[in-house]
């Protein structure tokens, strides 16, 4: 879509600083790379077994910072141990599936960490979730076992009488305030007191591959899926991201304010933490006027971002903050390009680790080289295929086989399901077949459809653009929305953007729609403004040709707009919201009044 295309290619000479920078690491990398081939075979090794390890090498090592309150490896340890041995009690046993319903705090951790000592498998429901999208997750698995955070009774007591409850555990975890629980409760912090702190015997029979937590996917395009989340994966992100990417050791402290039944969270920041005894400092909610006091508070020297929290951060006003920390690296994903270099340069960052990878898939990008605006390369088998936006689907040729892109064009990622990289797939297993291609390149080869549209860069090197589905074509042209809404959040009066396509009586493919939320009030200079900057920005096709002012763009708890029903909706959508359109050779946005648009339906105006 940019006019720019040889910005989209990598030299060697921009690998070079990263190549010398592992270099003086290659005593560290080399140990954790051999260390990663013992993953390759099913080996009694899992999250337990590193946590009973680092208990003995760091016993005096905060593990974990959360407010006021302070774990030490030795401390999270030992209580970790008291909840897996009263979980073993009532019946907790090897796969035995359980919800864990709670907000971002140190039990989420200690109760998932107690479970994997067990092998059991904590389904880490989202805290957010309520009514009928609540008790679809709760349903996909259980055996009859509810981890309920205090704060959280009222929401599952809200679903409980549409669950099957006998012979169930209903077990609560006391909040920082305790208040009275209903009486059907079990209250796990006062039953856990007179059990043993002593490791337990079933750690050891805990493999890499058994599974560890179902973590729930964001639900953008309809119910939540629980994607599987093995040992496996959890040590392999450990490896990876702590020894041989970025290189934490125990001297480094890691905030965390995003939430733990993400895999950002749960796999990245805690995995990397737990490589060489690093500490995390953890938030119940991410909050942009309280982050660089937090990380002043526990002195941090690393964080786990999203590219949404990227954003916050910098929209927020300049602080003297902004500068006095320890903060050297940063593991995440979704930074934007735009803000890329800007967000390096105003917070003194000089590593970002940006990496690709989603909860569901086998495949995994890290920028090990630190590269400007790309999410890296990747250990695994990948391809980047030829796709089509007009028919939504992957371009077959003669032979029926897929064709890869050449650098610098953008495909669909697809990763190659093998041994090595299993596709661990969903709980629900009926799902797993839409999310894998057959007979790609060779005859009964399996690759993963990661369902993302990537530009190759080269050096196995790549570069997100933007979902499928999300791109659409206008005036014979792709438009990536990823890219336009970068833009459009770029300026200082816009909070949140939105785009998408959206089909106009008697044209071809769809026209550019943006919903927006605002830091001020909308008025005509805004509105002006608008054009002027997009038009200097963007390529005549890809300027939205309506926009929608919204008062706030609703979320998931990835903060992950839902445009699915903004889609639905259009602009013909009977909304109290304000609706500007872009007429063909008009040069400012207008109101869409109900005249306007009987004129646009009824096809008088040639787009």
């Amino acid at each position: 879509m940019t006019h720019q295309k040889n910005k989209y290619k990598i030299s060697i000479t921009d690998l070079i600083p990263g190549v010398q920078s592992m270099i003086s690491r290659l005593p560290d990398i080399a140990k954790a790379g051999l260390s990663t081939f013992t993953l390759f075979n099913e080996l009694p090794y899992s999250l337990g077994t590193v946590l009973e390890s680092n208990a003995r090498k760091y016993p005096d090592q905060y593990a974990l910072l959360f407010e006021d309150v302070q774990y030490t490896y030795e401390d999270l340890n030992q209580l970790v141990n008291q909840y897996a041995h009263y979980f073993s009690s009532i019946g907790v046993r090897h796969q035995t599936v359980v919800i864990v319903f709670l907000e971002n705090r140190p039990e989420t951790l200690i109760v998932t960490a107690a479970l994997a000592k067990l092998g059991a498998i904590a389904s880490l429901v989202n805290p957010n979730q309520r009514d009928a999208v609540l008790l679809h997750s709760i349903q996909i698995k259980h055996d009859r076992y509810f981890v309920i955070g205090q704060e959280l009774t009222a929401a599952f007591d809200a679903v409980k009488s549409k669950l099957d409850l006998s012979n169930s555990y209903l077990l609560g975890v006391e909040d920082s305030e305790p208040k009275a629980f209903p009486k059907d409760y079990i209250v796990l912090n006062k039953v856990i007191e007179e059990e043993s702190n002593q490791n337990p015997e079933s750690t050891a029979t805990v493999r890499t591959k058994d599974h560890l937590a179902y973590i729930f996917t964001s639900g953008t395009t309809g119910m939540p899926k629980a994607s599987i989340q093995t040992h496996k994966q959890w040590l392999r992100s450990m490896n990876w991201f702590g020894n041989i990417n970025a290189g934490f050791t125990k001297d480094d402290t890691i905030y965390v304010s995003i939430p733990f039944y993400h895999a950002n969270a749960f796999i990245i920041g805690w995995g990397s933490a737990f490589a060489n005894g690093s500490t995390i400092a953890m938030r119940r909610k991410f909050s942009a006027s309280e982050f660089w006091k937090d990380i002043r508070k526990f002195d941090a020297t690393a964080f786990i971002y999203i590219g949404e929290i990227c954003r916050y951060l910098m929209n927020s006003p300049p602080s003297p903050l902004d500068k006095k920390h320890r903060v050297t690296k940063i593991i995440g994903n979704g930074m934007r390009p735009e803000i890329w270099n800007d967000f390096k340069m105003r917070f003194n960052i000089p590593n970002i680790y940006e990496f690709y990878a989603a909860s569901d898939s086998n495949v995994i990008f890290t920028n090990s080289f630190n590269v400007d605006n790309c999410v890296g390369w990747s250990p695994t088998e990948f391809a980047i295929v030829k796709y089509d936006i007009d028919n939504d689907e992957v371009y077959r040729n003669k032979k029926g086989t897929l064709e890869k892109v050449t650098t610098g064009e953008v495909g669909l990622m697809i990763s190659k399901i093998t041994d090595l990289f299993p596709f661990a797939g969903y709980a629900n297993a009926a799902q797993n077949e839409s999310k894998i291609f057959r007979d790609v390149f060779d005859k009964g080869d399996q690759w993963f459809n990661t369902g993302d549209l990537m530009r190759d860069i080269g050096f196995k090197h790549t570069q997100f653009v933007d979902r499928v589905g999300d791109t659409f074509r206008w005036k014979g042209e792709n438009v990536a929305t990823a890219e336009v809404e970068a833009i459009l959040t770029n300026f200082e009066a816009i909070e949140s953007a939105a785009v998408y396509g959206v089909q106009i009586p008697n044209c071809d493919g769809r026209a550019g729609m943006a919903a927006l939320s605002l830091q001020t009030e909308t008025d005509d200079l805004f509105v002006e403004e608008l054009y002027k900057n997009l038009k200097d920005k963007l390529p005549a096709y890809a300027i939205p040709v309506f926009v929608r002012i919204c008062d706030q763009l609703e979320v998931t708890h990835t903060q992950k707009i839902k445009k699915a029903d903004l889609k639905k909706e259009g602009y013909d959508c009977n909304s109290q919201d304000t609706i500007y359109v872009l007429l063909p050779k008009s040069k400012v946005y207008q109101i869409l009044d109900d005249s306007l648009l009987k004129d646009i339906l009824s096809g008088k105006y040639h787009f």
